[in-house]
């Protein structure tokens, strides 16, 4: 066997054997060794060849590792200080006297406080629902809340022809987003008494965004005998801002009834507001005693112009024009009444 074959047997033997082979190889590189003993060496296991290249590494000194050869390098990781390098963590052999105490692990159980428990239950307990969480609930969501409002949207003194009337024009609801009671009251008060006055007591269920269905009672009070009607009706905000408020009402006697109101504010400025406001009302029959006719009754159009003080408080000034029509105004003219008048108002708006 010729000295070129002999080096690629050992080179073949080294792949066997792993890295500690090859460590070996490396360091009897630069001998002249005897041909005998090369053989010898090819002819021995990589068990045996393991043993026999590497020195008993336990205790040795690495402070002067990296000088030297390539085997007086090499040295058992046991009892080294790997300090805060991160690299001879991840390239040391013996991890079972490393010190981790300055390692960012990943994984492993979250704190206790890492998120809400009930985040994802909607506040609910186990009773409540099969994905709530056990013990008392405690999140509440802006919907599950009652709250209350209310709102004079008019309250004002009235000149007419040296005439004054007091006038007011409210609402008040309770409840949530989505269902409330909603109590109606307006009316025109004259001489220490009520000429005219409606007051609606409904329940409210919003049915789209910014729409209200309403349903309820609603009794009139003033000239002539009270009259009761069931209503029914609609209220919101309709495209361009236009506040629109809409019922139906049926009353004993095959009485029937429809309203309709709009209003409209213009910002002239921040806090100066200009409100234009309607209102018309239908009949389907004949009501002598308080003075209604069948048909297109009444209307009122009215133009205000407010200064909010704040949100909450606004005083206002503003004109009003009211006029009766068809069989109505037939019956105000035989009863010697006036069938229309214009009314200058001042009064203050405002809601808590």
């Amino acid at each position: 066997m010729n000295k070129k074959s002999k080096w690629m047997l050992l080179a073949i033997a080294a792949v066997g054997a792993g890295p500690t082979l090859a460590q070996t190889t490396n360091s009897m590189a630069g001998h002249n060794m005897p041909e005998a003993a090369t053989a010898a060496l090819i002819e021995k296991k990589p068990e045996s060849m393991a043993r026999m290249a590497l020195p008993d590494m336990k205790g040795m000194d690495h402070s002067k590792m990296g000088q030297g050869t390539p085997a007086e390098s090499a040295g058992s990781m046991k009892g080294m200080n790997h300090g805060g390098a991160s690299a001879e963590k991840a390239s040391s052999g013996d991890m079972g006297a490393m010190d981790h105490g300055d390692m960012q692990m990943q994984g492993g159980s979250a704190p206790a406080d890492a998120r809400d428990p009930h985040a994802y239950s909607g506040g609910y307990t186990l009773e409540d629902g099969p994905y709530a969480l056990p013990g008392p609930r405690q999140l509440r969501l802006a919907d599950e809340h009652n709250f209350a409002s209310v709102m004079f949207n008019t309250l004002e003194h009235g000149l007419s022809k040296g005439d004054g009337t007091t006038a007011y024009d409210a609402q008040a609801w309770f409840g949530r987003d989505y269902n409330r009671f909603v109590l109606k009251a307006e009316g025109e008060v004259a001489n220490g008494k009520i000429e005219d006055s409606r007051t609606e007591a409904l329940w409210s269920r919003s049915i789209a965004t910014h729409w209200d269905a309403q349903a309820g009672a609603r009794i009139d009070h003033g000239t002539g005998p009270d009259r009761g009607w069931l209503a029914f009706g609609v209220q919101g905000l309709a495209p361009y801002w236009f506040e629109v408020d809409a019922a139906a009402y049926v009353g004993n006697g095959g009485r029937t009834a429809l309203r309709l109101g709009a209003e409209y504010e213009l910002l002239l400025t921040q806090r100066l507001i200009l409100q234009p406001s309607a209102e018309v009302n239908i009949y389907g029959k004949d009501d002598l005693a308080r003075g209604i006719g069948r048909g297109f009754s009444n209307a009122a159009a009215g133009l205000r112009l407010r200064y909010e003080i704040s949100r909450q408080f606004a005083p206002y000034v503003g004109v009003e024009r009211t006029a009766l029509f068809g069989k109505t105004a037939d019956i105000a003219r035989s009863e010697g009444a006036s069938t229309g008048g214009t009314r200058w108002v001042a009064g203050v708006r405002f809601w808590f």
